[in-house]
């Protein structure tokens, strides 16, 4: 049995699925019982972008209701996990393809805390977000997510949060998702299951149903994180399948 920790993407969608009870929500509570307790979570998420490459390094992240228009329910929601310093500092020595630079202002955005209050509510595990660098394409944050492989053996739980198909200028009420939105995802989940990744990265070249879904790439990228570090022969699992508001895939992954 291997000992590395499992890797997660999860389409994390709207913020409210940290305090309703939904489809969405039970299925990240049934992952989280699944998984091997971690030492420490690295989560790479769609809402940190930055100029360079950041890590949170503070002992106590704060956190950040990085949305508008929602409930006053969903503003008083906290999520007190602790930080880790050492994980950071682990991470800057991991990465040699850039510099990472340790961030001490930042905290938990909800594109990590609103997932994580689903998978390990007691909020007792150290949390540690990953930036996005906007200078860098999708192979290059593909490429960087592979440095982070060696974390896996230590117990750390590497994850994505975004949405395979974001596209918020199009959303619509109701359950019916655009045939281009369907299309693309479902040839997403196919690659995956393929191991063929490159189609994924160059997701510009699958026409309209590719640059619709994508549309503004920081969703898409945290998945191209979990994929760079998959392993021949480790097994795939997909949950939380469906897009919603007809151009938001929830789709979520499980590898090992």
């Amino acid at each position: 049995m291997s000992k590395k920790m499992p890797l997660l993407f999860i389409g994390h969608g709207s913020p409210m699925n940290a305090i309703e009870d939904n489809e969405f929500s039970r299925a990240w509570e049934e992952v989280g019982k699944s998984l091997p307790p971690p030492k420490a979570i690295l989560c790479v998420s769609a809402h940190w972008e930055t100029a360079g490459t950041l890590v949170t390094a503070m002992t106590q992240p704060r956190t950040i209701c990085d949305f508008y228009g929602f409930p006053p329910e969903l503003y008083a929601a906290t999520y007190p996990a602790p930080g880790s310093p050492d994980l950071a500092e682990r991470v800057r020595r991991a990465v040699k393809a850039v510099e990472v630079r340790p961030d001490l202002t930042w905290g938990l955005d909800h594109g990590t805390w609103s997932v994580l209050k689903r998978l390990f509510p007691a909020a007792n595990v150290p949390v540690v977000q990953f930036s996005l660098d906007m200078a860098l394409d999708t192979q290059q944050h593909y490429e960087l997510g592979k440095q982070l492989g060696e974390l896996r053996e230590e117990g750390i739980l590497i994850l994505g949060s975004g949405n395979i198909v974001h596209n918020l200028s199009i959303v619509r009420w109701g359950e019916d998702a655009y045939d281009w939105a369907t299309d693309y995802d479902t040839k997403v989940r196919q690659w995956i299951l393929e191991d063929d990744h490159e189609p994924i990265i160059q997701y510009q070249k699958h026409g309209q149903a590719g640059l619709l879904s994508v549309n503004s790439a920081e969703h898409y990228e945290p998945l191209l994180y979990t994929l760079a570090l998959k392993e021949p022969g480790e097994p795939i699992n997909f949950f939380a399948e469906k897009v919603s508001f007809g151009s938001i895939s929830m789709r979520s992954v499980r590898i090992g």
